[in-house]
């Protein structure tokens, strides 16, 4: 009964989160990107308030809400250990209208979303590890929210129960304190813009931010943001010929010199890449936005220095035309958290391993192929790797989630919180 109970709270808070659309946006140039994200900090805000946590502190400017469940173990364990997740949805896809879909016990076919979509093992195999599960998908429209509202609705369940117990006077969890942090923007590499370590109050934390059940990650992508600007000379075509300079071909042309294979979709594991994000324009302008990614330091460094080599290349090319046909700016986004967890930090992977044995959860430990805001906070004082949050798919209309992984999160951040910090 109570485990109905649990699992009816994690299911009843995620659909609660997803409701709120929380896309952020990559063009606002505001904090947050996008206002209606500060609907859920609100609310989240207000919940946490009625379950009784302490040290409640929303920044209604940034939209980041802190929280501390207190510690009830008589001070045993020194340290405060976090846990993060951020309230954003990416903006590739709609986040607005969402509307969820059950699948009871998957029976391992396809699954029709709607829209004439078709969630199939066929081109996803991972499904077939879900047979007899509940899933919750998309309709076909939107994204699902997953990414990272189940993260949410799994902390906010461990709060739940942990606070109840303080409250009841039982104690059956014994833990030092804990603290809680939300944030915005997370998905347009902006989460911890304005984080506040020192109101956040943690020594180490965990992002609840990653995928399939079992998934336990502390290295990820170096990454940056590239952007590319084309100048052309735009004349009539019937008497272009040594006139005319094509800013969208030259675009292309500047595409075409890349590395073919160290494209995503040739890509896997440790393997970097320089992702064209968007492309578009006309004869007189043309613009390309990249991500660069790689996990090697030095890999990453070159992969950028190969653009700055391509730029001054086509600029040399087509001087007669203009003296500077092509501009780069190059952003630095994150770096791999590999570098603050090895070698001081290790026992945080090594208590998220130990908790998910416990649990009978296969640990999963892979690079991150992407970032998430605990890769930043490393870099700021609070080692923080990211574990699982259960859904697949993320940022797109086949998005989904299991809900069996969700009950098994919730579980696994309250055996973290009852262990000691330090092995």
């Amino acid at each position: 009964m109570v485990d109905d109970i649990r699992k009816e709270k994690v299911i009843e808070k995620f659909l609660r989160y997803i409701a709120v659309d929380t896309t952020s946006s990559e063009t606002s140039g505001q904090s947050p990107s996008t206002e209606k994200q500060k609907v859920l900090g609100r609310m989240l805000k207000e919940e946490l308030s009625e379950l009784g946590a302490e040290g409640i502190f929303y920044d209604e400017v940034y939209n980041y809400l802190y929280a501390f469940i207190p510690a009830n173990d008589g001070g045993e364990n020194k340290k405060t250990l976090g846990f993060i997740s951020h309230m954003d949805t990416s903006p590739e896809a709609s986040g607005e209208n969402i509307r969820p879909q059950f699948v009871h016990d998957y029976d391992g076919g396809d699954i029709s979303l709607g829209e004439g979509l078709v969630l199939s093992p066929e081109r996803f195999p991972e499904l077939l590890k879900y047979k007899g599960k509940t899933l919750i998908t998309t309709d076909g429209t939107t994204l699902l929210g997953a990414d990272d509202k189940a993260g949410i609705a799994e902390i906010m369940t461990m709060a739940e129960i942990l606070l109840t117990d303080i409250r009841s006077g039982e104690n059956k969890y014994r833990h030092g304190r804990i603290a809680i942090a939300f944030t915005p923007d997370e998905e347009i590499g902006e989460g911890t813009k304005y984080f506040d370590v020192k109101q956040f109050g943690a020594d180490y934390a965990y992002t609840v931010d990653g995928g399939e059940l079992g998934e336990l990650e502390y290295e990820n992508f170096n990454a940056a943001a590239a952007v590319i600007k084309v100048h052309g000379l735009n004349v009539h075509p019937g008497e272009a010929k040594n006139k005319m300079l094509n800013a969208i071909r030259v675009a292309a042309e500047f595409d075409s010199l890349l590395p073919e294979r160290e494209r995503p979709e040739y890509t896997e594991g440790y393997e970097g890449f320089c992702h064209l994000m968007k492309i578009g324009g006309n004869v007189e302008e043309a613009v390309l936005e990249y991500i660069i990614r790689d996990h090697d330091r030095e890999k990453f460094e070159a992969k950028k220095e190969n653009m700055k080599r391509i730029t001054a290349l086509l600029n040399e090319k087509y001087k007669l035309f203009l003296d500077e046909a092509v501009s780069l700016s190059i952003r630095d986004q994150y770096f791999n958290m590999r570098e603050k967890i090895e070698p001081d930090n290790l026992f945080l992977i090594e208590n998220a391993r130990k908790a998910m044995t416990e649990l009978g959860i296969t640990p999963k430990i892979s690079p991150i192929r992407g970032g998430t805001d605990g890769a930043n906070l490393s870099f700021m004082g609070v080692p923080c790797p990211n574990l699982c949050a259960g859904g697949h798919n993320f940022h797109g209309k086949y998005e989904y989630v299991c809900v069996e992984s969700m009950i098994k999160i919730y579980e696994l951040l309250l055996k973290l919180s009852c262990l000691k910090p330090e092995l």
